[in-house]
């Protein structure tokens, strides 16, 4: 057997995650919620079990979702959508990634991913025997726009955006989709794949995505991910937007690679729609992030700005001489904490290493792990 990927293991989720439970420590590595979802979802789940949506819904997704997802998107963005020809439900945020990288990227292709990057881009472009071209974010982790315009070029097919940002949980400023919108302009090749799955969970005034931009409307795609905005990741469902002709050809590749996602969960999840409001994620994860900020100021580490996201960033004393990996595997065997190193997230890490902390947890859960936390000797 030849391997595809030889130098290619576990991920760093899956191996902190294990690390975590073999040593009993507290894991604020993955990001999933340790708290229950609404009991209205979980009341709508358990009606549309009970009734005949069993069967496949449509390819593209349940009429009524998609008809919801559009009023959504207008309402929140601005933008108006086609539920038919430009909606597409899928297996989770990372099932579409893979979808559209797959139908709009083709071999020889350049594609631009920012680092510090999440792990799920590289692995499909190099399927379609393609190229990531990994150029840095800026120190403070928002777009360089002089090393991003110096790295695009006649191959270059695609760029892949993220805001809300994992790992470093920074959020896009207008001038930077100013920016965007002025490099898709000057190359007619090129395409944007916006990764918002944390859309909802931002704390700086108004929401800020590629919808709100309509000369991007015919260049891009979004995905955005139902798991990260209702705290049910198990349920691995999501959408993904585009113009027309470009979701004609994900969904080239969506019907044959899960054909229809879980239709009771979508049934639930339209039903669901019509009584919450998106709007409030915001607030709800603020208060999570500054009650985990607080409690993070009677230990040794910094703290890095964080806008969006469930994530919060932050340096330790010693980062010049000890690792982020070294760190974090101590971490969890000494102190019973796990976290991400960042260096995974990166083709070339830095030397000015962070660790990431997921705050979506209960209070009681955080309380707990910042208790240990104050005991890491440095």
């Amino acid at each position: 057997m030849v391997s595809k990927f030889p130098q290619m293991g576990s991920s760093i989720f899956s191996e902190m995650s294990q690390l975590a439970a073999h040593y009993q420590a507290i894991n604020l590595s993955q990001g999933f919620p340790d708290f229950s979802i609404d009991d209205r979802l979980k009341m709508h789940l358990a009606q549309a079990a009970q009734s005949h949506f069993h069967q496949y819904v449509p390819m593209a997704g349940y009429g009524p979702l998609l008809e919801r997802l559009a009023t959504l998107t207008e309402a929140q963005y601005g933008r108006p959508i086609n539920p038919q020809n430009e909606l597409l439900i899928t297996a989770g945020a990372t099932q579409g990634i893979f979808a559209a990288i797959q139908a709009l990227v083709h071999p020889g292709d350049e594609v631009i991913v920012l680092d510090p990057s999440y792990d799920c881009y590289t692995t499909p472009i190099q399927l379609v025997s393609a190229h990531p071209v990994r150029v840095p974010l800026g120190a403070d982790f928002l777009p360089d726009w002089s090393q991003i315009k110096a790295a695009v070029g006649s191959r270059t097919r695609m760029i892949i955006i993220n805001s809300p940002h994992n790992p470093s949980g920074r959020v896009w400023t207008s001038e930077d989709y100013v920016a965007l919108q002025q490099l898709v302009a000057q190359h007619p090749q090129l395409v944007v794949l916006s990764d918002e799955v944390y859309e909802y969970i931002t704390f700086v005034a108004g929401p800020q995505s590629v919808h709100q931009y309509p000369q991007l409307w015919e260049r891009c795609v979004s995905v955005s991910s139902f798991g990260k905005s209702f705290h049910c990741t198990g349920w691995k469902i999501g959408y993904m937007v585009a113009s027309e002709p470009l979701m004609r050809e994900i969904k080239k590749v969506h019907q044959f690679l899960v054909f229809s996602v879980n239709s009771v969960a979508q049934v639930a999840l339209a039903t669901y729609l019509d009584e919450v409001s998106v709007v409030t994620l915001g607030d709800f994860y603020r208060q999570k992030r500054d009650y985990f900020s607080r409690l993070m100021q009677t230990t040794a580490f910094t703290l890095l700005p964080c806008e969006g996201s469930y994530f919060q960033l932050v340096s330790w004393p010693t980062a010049h001489v000890e690792s982020d990996m070294s760190l974090v595997k101590r971490m969890v065997q000494e102190v019973g904490v796990a976290a991400i190193p960042l260096s995974p997230f990166y083709e070339h890490p830095p030397q000015n290493q962070h660790l990431r902390f997921c705050f979506a947890k209960s209070d009681a859960t955080l309380e707990q792990a910042v208790e240990r936390l104050q005991k890491i000797k440095f």
